[in-house]
């Protein structure tokens, strides 16, 4: 069961970075923003304060967290980094660009918070206030999404307190996150596979590379993932989704993108991740304008189909893991 908390609520500032260091030195619970979202921060070296993280989200204990560290030293001392992973590493870092590398035989992480794998999934914020707590801290911090797990992902402080509240010790409110959809996650093993879309695109990935990038979803809902996020039926509202919509009922909520088709008036309520069809505004929007969706009380939301390019095949990753058939019981969503 779930120890209730008083959970503080303060403006990002340097005294609010030393607050949140201090408190994830005692084993705490920190609601911090990065670039992509909200994330719920933890000592990855301490075991007890991860599984207090897993209960806090109801996150099934098999799926692996996302350790954030302050620069790519730091993720050395971690990880063994293929030729692969230190161009995209230094690419791409700071930013939202998750890498699953070999753990080193003496990495401190819990192996909880990596599921017990040989591998870690590792990344660099490109947030001031993520960055400045890491820095005070020292330490890698796990932080999956602030929410629920299987819910909309948090990209205001206000989210975060709407699904945590007394389950974490501390937010840092930082204001709204700005790219509004997690990292890309790409393993670096054997072989180099993208395991899952997000703020940066898989062309701009295979252009630093200059080769293709294989896609493959290792685990879906099978009982080890590798890597965050892959499980089918995530990111998801109470309402079910409808997707590649171009119709809607009076009794559904829209979640439109582009301009809007004829009747689109006659949704319940409408949201419209961008009017002008920008896939940089659609990312940033799209879990604030989901849960204000959710909100309405609509049992299903009509989604207008997003382009597959650019940041749009990390757009439609989610809103198909959203609109993916849920579990009958439990939080595993």
């Amino acid at each position: 069961m779930t120890i209730l908390l008083d959970t503080r609520v303060l403006q990002a500032g340097p005294e609010a970075q030393r607050a949140a260091a201090d408190c994830l030195a005692q084993g705490g619970l920190v609601a911090f923003p990065t670039e992509t979202v909200y994330g719920l921060g933890a000592d990855a070296t301490n075991g007890e304060a991860v599984a207090r993280l897993y209960a806090a989200k109801g996150r099934p204990s098999f799926n692996p967290l996302i350790a954030h560290v302050a620069d790519i030293e730091a993720a050395r001392a971690l990880a063994a980094f293929t030729g692969d992973a230190e161009r995209l590493a230094k690419a791409f870092w700071p930013g939202p660009l998750t890498l699953v590398l070999r753990r080193l035989p003496n990495c401190p992480v819990s192996e909880l918070a990596t599921s017990g794998l040989d591998t870690i999934a590792l990344r660099v914020p490109d947030h001031p206030v993520a960055n400045g707590i890491l820095r005070a801290f020292g330490k890698p911090v796990v932080a999956p999404s602030a929410n629920r797990s299987g819910h909309v992902s948090p990209t205001s402080a206000g989210h975060v307190a709407s699904d945590l509240d007394r389950r974490v010790d501390l937010i840092i409110d930082g204001g709204p996150t700005s790219v509004g959809v997690e990292s890309t996650i790409v393993a670096c093993l054997d072989r180099l596979v993208l395991m899952r879309p997000g703020g940066v695109p898989r062309e701009a990935i295979e252009t630093v590379l200059g080769h293709p990038v294989a896609i493959e979803d290792h685990g879906g809902d099978s009982e080890a993932p590798l890597a965050p996020g892959m499980l089918t039926s995530h990111y998801a509202p109470q309402a079910r989704l409808r997707l590649n919509a171009n119709d809607v009922a009076s009794d559904e909520a829209l979640l439109a993108f582009g301009p809007l088709f004829k009747g689109a008036r006659d949704a319940r309520m409408i949201r419209n991740l961008s009017s002008q069809g920008d896939l940089v505004e659609a990312a940033a929007n799209l879990f604030a304008d989901l849960r204000a969706l959710d909100a309405s009380g609509a049992s299903r939301i009509a989604v207008m189909p997003v382009p597959e390019t650019g940041l749009g095949e990390a757009i439609n990753d989610r809103l198909r893991r959203a609109a993916a058939p849920r579990p009958l019981s439990g939080d595993a969503k």
